[in-house]
């Protein structure tokens, strides 16, 4: 990888340490029609948030392989795994009224 992007990768990490900058980039890659964006968005916060995957997968009763799998390219979770990561990270999934105006 070349070093600029290895600095905007640095810089997103850094910035999804924060909760609210973490929350608000998950929603904003749920609107993307491609399910795979959340996905990616997902395995850049757990990166940001996690240093340690080992005591990720413990709160969320997944392995490690799980885990990466999962998240990867051609990972295909179910709700029920996703949930509990996203409880990891001290986030929910909720339901709120389509805004028809996007």
């Amino acid at each position: 990888m070349n070093k600029r992007l290895l600095d905007y990768q640095e810089k997103l990490l850094q910035d999804l340490q924060n909760p609210d900058e973490a929350q608000a980039y998950l929603n904003a890659a749920l609107m993307d029609e491609d399910p795979r964006i959340f996905l990616l968005a997902l395995q850049n916060v757990l990166e940001a948030q996690l240093n340690n995957i080992s005591k990720h997968t413990k709160k969320t009763n997944l392995n490690r392989a799980s885990l990466k799998r999962m998240l990867s390219k051609r990972g295909n979770p179910r709700l029920t795994n996703i949930i509990p990561v996203l409880n990891a990270i001290g986030l929910q999934l909720t339901v709120q009224p389509y805004d028809h105006k996007n």
